[in-house]
Parts: C-alpha cells; structure tokens; sequence
C-alpha cells in the first residue's frame, strides 16, 4: 500500500512538471493562433475598412456577399483546389522518388541529398522569379526546347490552361523537405522485413507495395498532411508573378485575402474569407486524420 502511494504521488510530481512546461507551449499557441482566430472570426461580422477609426457590425453581411456576389471567391476555392492536388499529388510522388534513389549505395549520395534540400530553404520569391525566366515565352529555356522540337511556343504563366499545372511544377520542385522526412522514413523500415520478403520470392514491386508502403505509412501520412496544409496556403506564386492571372486563373484564396485586405482596404470582408478558408483547411485536415486509421500502421498494431 505504502509503495502505491509513493508511485502515485511520483505520477502527480511528474504530471505537474509536464504541465509546467507545457506552459510556454499553451501560451504561444493561445497568444499567436487561438488568440488572433478569435479575432479574425469577430472581424468578419463588421464593415471595416483600413483608416476607418473602429468596426460596424453588419452582422452576415459579409458571407452573404462571398456565396452569393463575389464570383472571385468560388473562383479561388476551385484554383486552390486545382493546384493544391496537383502539387500534392506531384510532391509526394517525386519526393519519394527521389528519397528512394537516394536511399541506395551510390557514389556521392551525401552531395545529391544536399542538391535536393537546397531548393526548399532558398528564397520562395527568388526561386518563382528565376522560373519564371525559365517559363518565358521568347527566351526561356523551356520554349528553346520545344522549338528545338519543332513544337509551338507555350506561354506558361501567361495561358490560363497552363498557368496552375506550371506553378505546381515548382511546388513540386520545392519540396526538399519532404524527400528528406521520407528518406528518414526509409531508413527505419526493419530490413528484416525486406529478408523475409526476398526470401518468399517476392519482387522488387511487390516488396515495395507490402513492405515499404505499409512500414512507410506513419511518413507518407505525416508528408501528406504537410503538403496539402502548405499548399492550400500558396500564396507567393500570385504575389511574384501572377498577381491572380490571367483572369482569375491563379486567384488562390490566400491572395483573394491579401488582395482585399491589403489593396481593396476591406479588412472585414477579407476576414470572412481567411474564416472560411480556416474551415476548408480545418475539414481537409479532419479527412485526413480519420481516414488514416484505414491506411495508416504503427509498429505493435495488430
């Protein structure tokens, strides 16, 4: 009896102390992301224009006109749609791809890993700007080769039936991050897995599909999850060369927010929008997390 009382009040100390630092955590989260979501949801009941001395609450003013007025909503939700699959879909492949090829004893790994991250912590502005001379329709490099190829000239960013799949090729290109996560993903896969496997006579596809997917699926759902979060959230594309065109092809809603918000001065219709953006995002994210526990297996799952 007197052993269980001293465990119990060594769980309570120990309880006490996780709660203890947990403190900053909590702060940080109440303070830089429950805090100002509040706000914004308050805001996005009022017509507040930028100078304006104070909000008026207009009530549902502002969704009313976002379902019901403002066509350049329901065009961004289908242009965020639009590129966010493509550029997930894009990323997760290429990235594992890549983490796979990297994975094997080949000369100079060390350096090709570090060739592939660099794209992902260089300047986002710079590296759309340096793509986009890449994407030009007199100079480019991709034009020289399709008139090599005797191929018509392509105005990539400037075509509104190219200028998304062209923006998500860089998305793809940027997603350093994830190869790396994946690589990491490899590597702890148990090889004994892979020896039974071999053993059974299985083939290089089919140790893939039952051995590295499944041992994989905590990293692809984590890599997933990141992926469709940060690019539901694109926004620098517009801003450095798009500016939301041509027509509103590349109108992605986090730029419709800016847009309103920073040149139109319409801070509380565009807090309707970011709201309403804040629960797509937050709908995505529940789909994930509930359909994982179909897809997703953790080492000691029966």
């Amino acid at each position: 009896m007197k052993k269980m009382q001293v465990i119990s009040r060594a769980a309570a100390q120990e309880a006490r102390a996780a709660y203890f630092f947990l403190i900053p955590a909590f702060l940080g989260l109440t303070i830089l992301t429950y805090g100002p979501l509040l706000v914004v949801l308050a805001l996005s009941f009022s017509r507040w224009r930028a100078g304006a001395p104070e909000p008026i609450f207009n009530g549902l003013e502002n969704y009313i006109r976002l379902f019901t007025e403002d066509h350049f909503f329901v065009d961004s939700i289908k242009v965020t749609a639009y590129f966010t699959f493509i550029s997930v879909i894009g990323s997760m492949i290429y990235s594992l791809a890549v983490a796979m090829l990297l994975n094997r004893k080949i000369p100079a790994r060390g350096f090709f890993r570090a060739v592939f991250y660099v794209p992902y912590v260089l300047p986002a502005v710079a590296v759309y700007i340096g793509w986009s001379w890449l994407y030009d329709s007199n100079f480019g490099l991709f034009n020289f080769i399709l008139s090599v190829l005797n191929i018509d000239t392509v105005h990539f960013i400037a075509d509104t039936r190219f200028v998304v799949p062209s923006l998500a090729i860089i998305a793809v290109w940027l997603s350093g991050n994830l190869i790396v996560i994946f690589l990491a993903g490899l590597q702890n896969v148990p090889r004994v897995y892979y020896e039974a496997a071999e053993i059974d006579g299985a083939s290089s596809w089919q140790r893939f599909l039952h051995v590295t997917i499944p041992g994989m699926s905590p990293i692809i759902f984590y890599n997933l999850l990141m992926a469709i979060v940060t690019n539901m959230q694109v926004v620098t594309p517009a801003l450095a060369l798009t500016r939301g065109g041509p027509g509103n092809s590349s109108m992605f809603m986090t730029f419709l927010m800016y847009r309103n918000a920073f040149i139109e001065g319409q801070l509380g219709y565009a807090s309707a929008i970011s709201f309403i953006f804040f629960i797509i995002v937050a709908v995505f994210t529940a789909i994930i997390f509930i359909t994982s526990r179909e897809w997703v297996f953790y080492e000691g799952d029966k």
